[in-house]
């Protein structure tokens, strides 16, 4: 496992500690009431969505292209946010770099 990946994992175990932390404060129900109590409440929640909107479009695309399917991915985003993406980041293989595309290519078939 890469640098990359374990960051990643670090950030999903915080964003769901987070997560669990507030869930016990008000409820999974309280997490969305709280996000409309207030106009700035309400332009952070319009912010969320646009990002996590543009996010899940990438990941559709960056999904066919790897062959995979992003539905699992795209139903955690729009249950857990952010978990979605993290975990298609952490699931999705690494490119391959470009020394090795041209090694593979350099080979004889």
């Amino acid at each position: 496992m890469n640098a990359k990946k374990i960051l990643l994992l670090v950030v999903l175990a915080d964003f769901l500690a987070v997560s669990i932390w507030g869930m016990e404060k008000v409820g999974y129900v309280g997490l969305f009431t709280t996000l409309l109590a207030s106009p700035a409440a309400i332009v952070g929640s319009v912010d969320l969505v646009i990002a996590l909107s543009l996010i899940a479009v990438w990941m559709v695309r960056d999904a066919r292209a790897q062959g995979i399917s992003a539905l699992p991915f795209l139903a955690l985003t729009v249950l857990f946010g952010s978990v979605g993406p993290v975990l298609y980041l952490i699931r999705r293989p690494e490119p391959a770099s470009a020394e090795s595309r041209m090694r593979l290519a350099a080979q004889p078939s």
